[in-house]
Formats: C-alpha cells, sequence, structure tokens
C-alpha cells in the first residue's frame, strides 16, 4: 500500500484483508461510497480477494436464494425436484444499492450469517443521507463498517495481500488464543460508547485475532485489540464516552516498617514487576477509549436520531412512501411466469395452457398429465393505492364574478361521488395575495360541505400561490402511501405573482412554474375553465401540468361534475 494513502483507505485495505481471512467470524463490511472511482476502486480490491463471490440484487427472490421446488421436473418425474439457491455454495455475497434493501431480504440474508456455512456479506451502501442505510439488524451482524464518501480517486489504490499470504494467516489463525482480558476490555470499552449489541465485542475480538494472523504475530497485542476497536465500534457508537471522576487527593500514612517503604530499589523492583510486557495483555481503557473516540463520526448524535427515525419507518409504524397500496386488489388474469416464491399458482389457467399440448407430449404410464414450464401461470391481482383528489378553486374576483356558485355546486357533487368511492379529498381555495388550505384530505363529506359553502370571494388571482399549496399537499399524499390528483377550477387569468406582486406576466410565469413542478406529483387531474369566454391561458396552464382541459363555459354544476368525473378516471 502506497505510504501516502488515506488514514480511511488504509482501514479499508486492512478490513477487506481480515474480512478474507475469516469470513466466518467477521459477517463482512459495509462500504458506504457514492458511485465512483473511488469505490469502483474498492470494488477492484474486492475482486482481487481469493474465493468465490456472488452479486444480488435487492429484488431478489427467496426462491434464487434458498432455491424451490421445481414444479415442471416434479410432475414429470414424479417426485419432489429441487432447484438450488444462491446459498448452497459457500461465497462473498456483495449486495449493491444496500440502502435500498427491502426488509424481506434483510432478515433472509440475516439467517445466511447467523447460519455460519461459510458466507460473508459486504453492503455497498450509495445512500446520501444518515437515515438512507441498510436494515440495522443487518448491520449489528457485519464487523467493519467503511465510509469512503469524503476520499478523492487520486488518493486510493487497489492494493491488498496476494492470495499466497492471505492463506498463510488462515492457517495462523487456528493457532491463535482468543485472550479472555480482551474480550473483557472491549467489552467494557462497547459499554463506555453506548453499544448494546452482545455481538460487537465478539466480532472485535474476531477482527483482533484476524490482523494479528495477517501481520504474522504469535499472540494478539494490545496494538491489534486497539486497531481492532477503531475498526469495529466508531459505526456502532451511541454516545460520546464519560469523563471518568477525578479521585480527590488523600495524604497517605507510610509505615516506614514496611517492607521496601523507603527502598528505592525495591520499588523499582515492583514497578518492573507490574509492568512488565505482556504480549497478550490489552491496553489501558484510557487508551482505548481514546482511539475509537478520535475516529467518531461529527454528529454523532444527529446521526443516532436519523437511525432511529429510519428503524422507526421500517418497523411499520404508521404508513410511508414504500406503501405502494393498502387494498386488496381483484384479480386480473393470470400471465406465464416462473414461481419465484412471492407469487402463487394459478393452478386452472396453467392446466388450460397445457391441455391442447398433451396429445403431442410423451408421457410415462405413471404420468396423467404432462406440463412444461412454459404452461405454468401466475396468478395477479391490481392492488391500487388510496387516492387524494385536491380541489384547487378560484374564489378570485374574476371568477366570482363570472362561475363561482356553479364551481362550488360542482365541487359538492364530486365530493359526494369522491365519498362514495372512498377517496380522500382536500380543498385549496386562492383569492386575494395568497391560498388556503380550506379542507385537509378527509372523508368527511359534512365537513367538506360546510366549509365550501362558506368560501367568500373576490380579490386578485394568486394562481402560483395556489398551485404551490396544492403541491404540498401533493407530496404529503404521496409520502403517506395515497396516490393525488388534481382538479383545477380556475379562469387562469392570474395577477398575482408567488411573492404578492401584482403583474400579469409575471404572475403568469410563476403559475406555469409551480404547474410543471406539480406535474412531478399527481398522477391525474383536469383543468376546469370557469370563464364565461375561454382564452389560451388555462390551455397553457394543463399543457404545463400535463392533464386534461375541459371547457365548459355554460355548462352548470352537474356538466363540471361529470366532465371532472370524466376526467380523472380516465
Amino acid at each position: 500500500m502506497s505510504a501516502g494513502a488515506p488514514l480511511a483507505w488504509t482501514r479499508a485495505m486492512r478490513a477487506m484483508a481480515a474480512l478474507s481471512i475469516d469470513p466466518v467470524g467477521l459477517g463482512g463490511l459495509t462500504l458506504r461510497a457514492r458511485a465512483g472511482p473511488v469505490r469502483q476502486t474498492a470494488e477492484a480490491a474486492l475482486a482481487r480477494l481469493p474465493g468465490p463471490q456472488r452479486r444480488i440484487h435487492p429484488d431478489l427472490s427467496d426462491t434464487q436464494l434458498f432455491g424451490g421446488i421445481n414444479i415442471a421436473a416434479s410432475l414429470a418425474e414424479g417426485r419432489m425436484v429441487r432447484d438450488a439457491g444462491l446459498v448452497d455454495t459457500p461465497a462473498l455475497v456483495i449486495l449493491p444499492m444496500a440502502e435500498r434493501c427491502p426488509p424481506r431480504l434483510a432478515a433472509r440474508l440475516g439467517q445466511v450469517l447467523d447460519a455460519q456455512d461459510g458466507h460473508a456479506l459486504v453492503l455497498l451502501d450509495e445512500g446520501a443521507e444518515p437515515e438512507e442505510a441498510a436494515a440495522p439488524g443487518l448491520l449489528d451482524r457485519l464487523a467493519f463498517h467503511v465510509d469512503l464518501s469524503d476520499l478523492h480517486w487520486a488518493d486510493v489504490a487497489a492494493t491488498v495481500p496476494p492470495p499466497g499470504e492471505i492463506d498463510l494467516a488462515r492457517t495462523r489463525l487456528t493457532t491463535l488464543h482468543r485472550p479472555d482480558a480482551a474480550l473483557e476490555a472491549l467489552t467494557a470499552l462497547a459499554v463506555q460508547f453506548g453499544i448494546d449489541s452482545l455481538r460487537a465485542p465478539s466480532l472485535a475480538l474476531a477482527a483482533a485475532l484476524a490482523l494479528t494472523a495477517l501481520d504474522g504475530a504469535e499472540s494478539v497485542t494490545g496494538a491489534h485489540v486497539t486497531e481492532a476497536a477503531e475498526l469495529v465500534y466508531p459505526a456502532r457508537a451511541t454516545r460520546h464516552p464519560e469523563s471518568p471522576p477525578v479521585e480527590p487527593e488523600h495524604e497517605v500514612d507510610v509505615d516506614e516498617n514496611a517492607t521496601g517503604a523507603n527502598d528505592p530499589e525495591g520499588t523499582d523492583a515492583q514497578d518492573d514487576t507490574d509492568t512488565a510486557p505482556n504480549p497478550e495483555q490489552s491496553p489501558p481503557d484510557d487508551m482505548l477509549i481514546e482511539a475509537v473516540a478520535a475516529l467518531l463520526p461529527d454528529g454523532l448524535l444527529d446521526r443516532v436520531a436519523a437511525r432511529t427515525r429510519a428503524r422507526a419507518a421500517r418497523s411499520g409504524g404508521g404508513s410511508g412512501a414504500r406503501r405502494h397500496g393498502n387494498r386488496i386488489g381483484r384479480p386480473l388474469p393470470a400471465r406465464p411466469g416462473h414461481p419465484d416464491g412471492r407469487a402463487r399458482i394459478d393452478v386452472v389457467a396453467t392446466l388450460r395452457a397445457a391441455a391442447p399440448w398433451q396429445a403431442l407430449r410423451p408421457r410415462r404410464e405413471t404420468e396423467r398429465i404432462v406440463i412444461h414450464p412454459s404452461d405454468i401461470r401466475l396468478s395477479r391481482y391490481e392492488d391500487r393505492s388510496d387516492r387524494l383528489i385536491i380541489f384547487a378553486v378560484d374564489a378570485s374576483g374574476s371568477a366570482a364574478m363570472a362561475r363561482l356558485a356553479e364551481a362550488k355546486g360542482a365541487v359538492e357533487l364530486l365530493l359526494g361521488q369522491a365519498y362514495a368511492r372512498r377517496d380522500h379529498v382536500a380543498v385549496v381555495a386562492f383569492r386575494g395575495t395568497g391560498a388556503d388550505t380550506l379542507l385537509p384530505p378527509t372523508r368527511s363529506l359534512v365537513q367538506a360541505k360546510r366549509r365550501l359553502q362558506a368560501l367568500p370571494g373576490g380579490g386578485g388571482t394568486p394562481l402560483a400561490a395556489g398551485l404551490d399549496a396544492a403541491a404540498q399537499l401533493a407530496a404529503q399524499a404521496r409520502a403517506h402511501g395515497l396516490t393525488p390528483a388534481i382538479a383545477l377550477l380556475t379562469d387562469g387569468r392570474a395577477n398575482i405573482a408567488l411573492d404578492g406582486t401584482v403583474g400579469r406576466a409575471q404572475a403568469h410565469g410563476d403559475g406555469l412554474g409551480r404547474a410543471q413542478y406539480l406535474r412531478t406529483l399527481v398522477a391525474q387531474g383536469c383543468v376546469i375553465d370557469t370563464s364565461q369566454r375561454p382564452g389560451t391561458e388555462t390551455i397553457a396552464l394543463a399543457e404545463a401540468l400535463g392533464v386534461a382541459c375541459i371547457t365548459l363555459p355554460r355548462a352548470d354544476a352537474h356538466g363540471i361534475s361529470s366532465g371532472v368525473t370524466a376526467a380523472l378516471d380516465a
């Protein structure tokens, strides 16, 4: 390794080498780095480590991981035939995009590591924020957590020990003694940093043994224990160590008749005996604490809070953006596919697909029907999430003079239809110089009608403010697993800019800009031109939103309601 390599890179190479020596005892490592030359160099170093390696995907199914029943072969041979899984062969498993690993796969990989069948795991973490990380239960099983986010590509080089040196280190590892004093010191150190996992001291001791074998030492030294603590503990720490209390100085009565009381030679002899070098003696506690404390990340408490929030989101407390659907869907026609442990086989559809070919397929005496893999059909369901319809109503003076009464009636009819479909509804009204959320997302029809009837009219047309308020509701809806839709009722004649200034040109530009942003949040919607004489403003607004523009200059409330319903259900 080059002498000018950064300390973080040196530790990363040492961690990789230790992992190749004892993959089962160390479990694996987490490599946090964004895509780029630094991570490519680190992956090149991983590729040079001896032993088989397998690269998996966060969407890996249980059948691909553990294997499963080959239905076609089992039916053809009249006995159970299983396909091999990835875990049947011990290997170094590499998981890119580890921050996107679903809880299901994280639990399965934890089971694989707990079985200790020769597997090790490397998580390639590309998260940009502290809360973007792999599952805590999976991280707890991996000894090393390497962060290369702050390194420059010119300071790194893929340098790892050659395979022959690693093989010799594996042989030396089997002869090393596990010092109990080092384990006690590492356990006490974990308590100092608020590490409550019992795996951490064991992983740190395994790291010390692997580093000792890598350096060719005959026994574990204090330097190896310190290095192991520096590699294992900083990413697990939840608090800064407490300063030891200062003991008051007391006068000690010295017995001159005691042996060695006034004998400097005796004192020196005693000190020499106590401080005699012992290769297996752990370093002093204060040295270990200072070594690990120097490597604690900046903003440790903020990172701990971020991990707590991410753990709460993964545990299912409340609904979040990962909740794609929250109702049982209706059955869809079956499709061809290979069973992956998650989809169910549609037996009737499979038999229908295989029946026309039975006359052409050879069969044995014990077989009544021959099914090929191409005959298998998987059940499908349409799972739709709840929808939030955001009604953005123009209550300005121009709209009030034209169609505000019809717009209110149309919104009331649409609210009733949304209630019948069990959709969530929200009402945003914009007039004067800003916008108000008259009705937060709700299913209460009575409350929605009451607030809508009390909506006054008059003032300017702050279209951009209304669209901005609708965008905030849409973003919140997506975060709670809902599908937002927009129904904008306006004449399009904006005259109040987003900053509150008066001017049609700037107001129209701000409105188009907010509409383009809202387009990225809503799935469907429409723009209803409520003016007596439709113009080009609403058409441009609908194009910016990416929705249909419905021009109904002489329609009543029922006509407007029908047009909106047709646009939202398209």
